[in-house]
């Protein structure tokens, strides 16, 4: 059932503009997460909801400092002003939107929380497909909230609940010649599907991805294409490397490393009786 449901879905989003009825939820890391990954798609959803784990606040105020901010609460306040005005510009309306108000960098260390929290959203909300980060090393925030609905689904399962069909937006991870954007790692059996965009559509992104303007360095990285790849989620195995080799994240100074952050997933889903439901 879930597979057919996450066809369905990828195949209306490769046939272009026409809308979609399909009660979707996105559950992003961070604020801009789903305008990166699918953004030229957002005003096609006509029964979307949104999610976001974090704030896009790091505690150690580096960010905020930097922005012009004076305190956390303004910079996180304005992250989600940015939002707001890039869903006015890309015509999305009567959206449902909550955060889980996670500081930002710090979604892994609080997965014990997160996990059943997503599960009550999953049963209040019963969308049909739920569409996430892939688990790729490229922000832990990004890795964290991947397991976190992978492990939502499957207490939802384990109490006999219907879970969704799960979806996968492209972001980021480590490439050859740094941080390869827009596409997927490799997963077996898992063949994108390419969400197309027109040069009408590709304008609109820009413009909403303009709204953010705190984060307009990073998303310099991030052009808009003429698809929008996504995917039906693979099964992951969170304690494992995503990849061979360093991963993304780890070329910063955020306190995360793939080990750490394997053992802080193996600990959440021990904890709540999800070692091998996944």
């Amino acid at each position: 059932m879930q597979d057919r449901a996450a066809s369905r879905f990828l195949a209306g989003m490769a046939e272009g503009e026409a809308p979609s009825d399909t009660p979707v939820l996105i559950v992003a890391a961070h604020p801009d997460d789903e305008v990166i990954g699918l953004g030229g798609q957002l005003p096609r959803l006509r029964a979307l909801s949104l999610l976001h784990v974090t704030d896009g606040a790091p505690r150690d105020g580096q960010d905020a400092a930097a922005h012009g901010f004076r305190s956390l609460r303004d910079y996180a306040a304005a992250r989600r002003e940015e939002l707001a005005a890039a869903l006015r510009t890309g015509g999305v309306q009567r959206v449902w939107t909550q955060t889980l108000d996670i500081a930002d960098q710090e979604a892994s260390l609080r997965l014990a929380a997160i996990i059943p929290a997503l599960a009550t959203i999953l049963r209040e909300r019963q969308p049909a497909v739920v569409v996430t980060h892939p688990y790729e090393g490229g922000h832990p925030d990004h890795d964290a909230t991947a397991c976190a609905v992978h492990a939502a689904c499957a207490l939802l399962r384990r109490d006999g609940d219907p879970a969704p069909a799960l979806v996968e937006m492209a972001s980021y991870h480590a490439g050859p010649q740094g941080i390869a954007v827009g596409q997927f790692l490799p997963a077996d059996g898992c063949v994108p599907v390419m969400a197309p965009l027109d040069a009408a559509a590709r304008e609109r992104k820009r413009r909403m991805l303009a709204c953010f303007a705190s984060q307009r360095q990073t998303l310099a990285q991030f052009p808009v294409g003429a698809a929008e790849p996504l995917r039906a989620a693979p099964p992951y195995r969170f304690d494992a490397p995503p990849h061979p080799g360093r991963l993304f994240y780890e070329g910063f100074a955020w306190g995360m490393t793939g080990a750490r952050f394997r053992a802080l997933a193996e600990q959440a889903l021990a904890a709540l009786g999800l070692q091998g439901a996944l």
